[in-house]
Parts: structure tokens; sequence; C-alpha cells
């Protein structure tokens, strides 16, 4: 959110022209996010297209058809990471597409507050699964030497507002046993999804 308008700024605006003065105050073009609302506060995340083109394209496919709301924090890793994707409340997981190619030789580090996707063994594993990095985790990067896209965790986005509310999530008390990890990694009480939205455009080719 843009800060008070300074006094210099009050001066100035009415000797540009419109149009400029608009042009200032615009988003970047191709400036893509996703606003994640949760039941202990909201979030947003940056999305890295030229980055992670295909990563991003899968991420904005599950927000836009759904499959996040409603969904749980189902992963609480203080000092390491925060996890979800696909499991509701009860513990059910909902369906997913085919997993896609992994994109982790792209430049982009896991450090506090980026965003990766998560995976199995199996390089081109990632579905809808997601973690935000809760400190700099250079493990989950590529290893050197690796054959490029064969290791780590690729990284499509970054928390760029309510990195806040992350660390908030993260100091949820553990104990759950609804999910895919043991009660020592999963909140006690339900961290809900309630709605991720995608704003802004695509940048054009």
């Amino acid at each position: 959110m843009m800060a008070a308008k300074s006094h210099l700024w009050t001066r100035m605006t009415p000797r540009l022209p419109l149009i400029l003065a608009a042009c200032l105050l615009a988003a970047p073009v191709g400036a893509q996010e996703a606003h994640v609302k949760t039941s202990l506060g909201e979030f947003d995340i940056a999305l890295d297209a030229e980055h992670a083109p295909k990563t991003v394209a899968n991420f904005i496919r599950y927000a836009k058809e759904g499959h996040y709301d409603g969904t749980v924090i189902y992963r609480v890793a203080p000092g390491f990471v925060i996890q979800m994707g696909s499991y509701e409340p009860g513990g059910s997981s909902r369906p997913t597409h085919q997993p896609i190619p992994l994109e982790s030789d792209n430049g982009l580090k896991n450090v506090r507050g980026s965003v990766a996707m998560a995976r199995s063994d199996e390089p081109a594993s990632a579905t809808a699964e997601f973690f935000v990095n809760l400190a700099d985790n250079d493990n989950l990067d590529p290893k050197p030497g690796a054959a490029p896209n064969t290791t780590g965790y690729a990284v499509f986005g970054k928390v760029v507002e309510g990195m806040s509310v992350v660390d908030q999530i993260a100091g949820a008390p553990n104990g759950g046993t609804k999910g895919p990890f043991p009660p020592d990694s999963t909140p006690a009480n339900p961290v809900v999804i309630q709605k991720v939205t995608i704003v802004g455009e695509a940048a054009k080719p």
C-alpha cells in the first residue's frame, strides 16, 4: 500500500500531465501476485514467471480452480518452512493434475520469504503442494555439479507483504493428527487457507 503523499508530491502533481501521473502510480506491467487469505491473517506472494514460467502457470491454474480454498497449512516446522496445498481440515487430500517439470535451476534461491514447490524424491513430481521458507535454506537449492533441474526445490515467488503473518503461522502450536505429517509438525488447530486470489496481469511475450 502506498504511503501517505508528502507535501512535495502534493505540490508537484498539478504540474504533471495526468497521463504521466497515472503511469507513475500504476503497477509494473506483467506483475502478478497471489493474495493468500488464511484464518490467521493474509499474505501476498509475488510470482516470478520470468524465472519459473511452468511452475507459476501451474500454481495459477490451481488457484483459479479454487483448489487451495478451504485447505489447511498442514506442516509447520519453525525455523524451516510452512507447507500447504491439497489437504482439507479432516485430513483428506484433494485430487491434483499431472506433475510438472522441475524448474529448480532458475537462479532463485530458497531464502527466507521465498516460496517453492514441494515434491517427492522424483525431480518431476510437484503438483499443488508448496511451502514458504522461514529461513535461508540453502540445503534446498540445487546441489553443485548436479545436472540441471534434477535436484533442489523450485522457487517461484516471494512473500512481499504479510511475512509477519507467516511467522505467526509458524508459531502455531503443533500436535494435530490430520494430514500427511506427524503431530510434531502439524498444527493442533487447523490453519485454514480461506482463499487464494491471483491479482495482476501476466507479462506479454
